[in-house]
C-alpha cells in the first residue's frame, strides 16, 4: 500500500488507485458490474467530499455483507410505475448505491414527464452518503430529495434508549457551478463518525454521543447512543429524524428503525429490509431553466458576499464539500488507521493490492 502523504496516523492514496481497489474486490466478492461500480461510485462521493466516516472505510464491510449473502452483489432490480409521477423500486437486495442511483434515474424519469416524480425503494441496504443521490440528480437538472432510515442508534430527546437511526436527508439543486447541496444525519453526529474518531484517537464534540444511561459523553469508546441534532433543543431533530422515517420506511413498507437488524454484525445471511425514498423536481416545471439557474446564482451571490464575523468565512450548503475535493482531487484519499489495518487484512484473504 503505497501513502502520498501521511499525517495524523493517517495515509493518502490517489482517487484512481483507490476507486480499482475497490471495484476489484467488490467483483471478487461476487458483484455484478452495476454493484460494483455504483457501490465505489458513492464511497467516492463521500470519500472525495470529506465524508470519511461513509467512505471507503466502508469496503471491507460491503465486500462482507456480500459474501454473507445479506446484500444481493447480483440483484434483478424491478421498477413499478404507480401513477404519472410516482414508482416503487423492489431492489432485490441489493446494495443501497445501486438501488439509490437506479431510484434517481426513475424520478428524473417521472419528473420529466410530470414534473415532479418520487420513487419509493423496497429491499435495499445500506447506501451510504445521501448527497450522492441528489447530487446525481443535480447534475441532470433536477431538484432532488433523498430520504432513509437505518437501524437504532439515536435516543429521542430526552430518552435513554436507542430509538431512531441517523436517518439522513439530502437535498440538492442544480446552479451554473456546483449544486446547492444539503446532505445531513439528522442525529447529531453519524455513528460512523464516532468509530472514525475513535480510530484517530479524536475526542467527540460536547452534546453529540450518550453513554449507555443516556448521559452525554465526549470519549467515543464510551458512545452506546447518539443525540437528536439539535442539542437543547433536540426535539427539532428527533422530529426529523421522524421524517425521515415516515418517507423511507412507512411509505415503502419496509422495517422501521428499531426493528431493524444492526447494521454491523448479526446473521451475515439475512437481508435487512431497509427503504429509501427519492424525489426528483424539473425546474422546468415551473419557470424556464435558464430563469431558474440565474435565480439561484442571484441567490448565492447575496448569500457569499453577505457580512461574515470576524476571522469567519459565510458559506453556502455543499462549499466546504467542493472545497475539500479540491483538494483531494490533488492529494489524494486519507485512510484511517483502522482502515489501513482492515484493507491490508483484504489484500491477504483476496490477493488483490492497492
Amino acid at each position: 500500500m503505497t501513502a502520498q502523504g501521511q499525517d495524523n496516523n493517517q495515509i493518502w492514496v490517489s482517487a484512481e488507485a483507490i476507486t480499482n481497489f475497490s471495484h476489484a474486490i467488490l467483483r471478487a466478492a461476487g458483484a455484478d458490474e452495476a454493484t460494483a461500480t455504483t457501490t465505489t461510485d458513492a464511497m467516492m462521493h463521500a470519500s472525495l467530499h470529506g465524508v470519511d466516516s461513509h467512505g471507503f472505510r466502508l469496503l471491507p464491510h460491503y465486500q462482507a455483507v456480500m459474501r454473507g449473502g445479506r446484500v444481493n452483489p447480483r440483484p434483478n432490480l424491478k421498477f413499478t410505475k404507480t401513477r404519472a409521477g410516482t414508482g416503487m423500486l423492489d431492489a432485490d437486495d441489493a446494495h443501497g448505491a445501486r438501488a439509490l442511483y437506479a431510484a434517481a434515474d426513475h424520478a428524473a424519469d417521472l419528473a420529466r414527464e410530470a414534473g415532479i416524480g418520487a420513487v419509493g425503494v423496497m429491499n435495499s441496504s445500506h447506501y451510504g452518503a445521501a448527497g450522492a443521490y441528489t447530487m446525481a440528480l443535480a447534475k441532470r437538472g433536477m431538484g432532488g430529495m433523498v430520504f432513509g432510515n437505518s437501524d437504532s442508534l439515536v435516543r429521542l430527546h430526552d430518552g435513554a434508549e436507542r430509538f431512531h437511526g441517523t436517518n439522513p436527508i439530502s437535498i440538492a439543486f442544480p446552479t451554473a457551478g456546483n449544486p446547492w447541496l444539503l446532505d445531513m444525519a439528522t442525529s447529531s453526529v453519524p455513528y460512523n463518525r464516532v468509530q472514525l474518531y475513535a480510530s484517530l484517537g479524536v475526542t467527540l464534540p460536547e452534546d453529540v454521543a450518550s453513554d449507555a444511561a443516556g448521559v452525554n459523553t465526549t470519549d467515543p469508546n464510551k458512545a452506546e447512543m447518539l443525540a437528536p441534532l439539535g442539542g437543547e433543543f433536540g426535539f427539532k431533530g428527533a422530529a426529523l429524524g421522524g421524517v425521515a422515517e415516515i418517507f423511507s420506511a412507512v411509505f415503502t413498507g419496509m422495517k422501521i428503525s428499531p426493528d431493524l437488524d444492526a447494521m454491523v454484525g448479526g446473521d451475515m445471511t439475512r437481508p435487512r429490509g431497509v427503504g429509501g425514498f427519492v424525489i426528483a423536481i424539473d425546474p422546468e416545471a415551473f419557470l424556464t431553466g435558464p430563469m431558474f439557474i440565474a435565480g439561484m446564482e442571484h441567490y448565492l451571490t447575496k448569500l457569499r458576499t453577505s457580512t461574515p464575523r470576524t476571522g469567519a468565512r459565510v458559506m453556502a450548503p455543499g462549499d466546504r464539500e467542493w472545497d475539500v475535493a479540491a483538494l483531494r482531487a490533488q492529494k489524494g484519499i486519507p485512510l484511517d488507521p483502522v482502515t489501513q489495518a482492515s484493507f491490508a487484512e483484504l489484500t491477504k484473504t483476496t490477493g488483490l493490492s492497492l
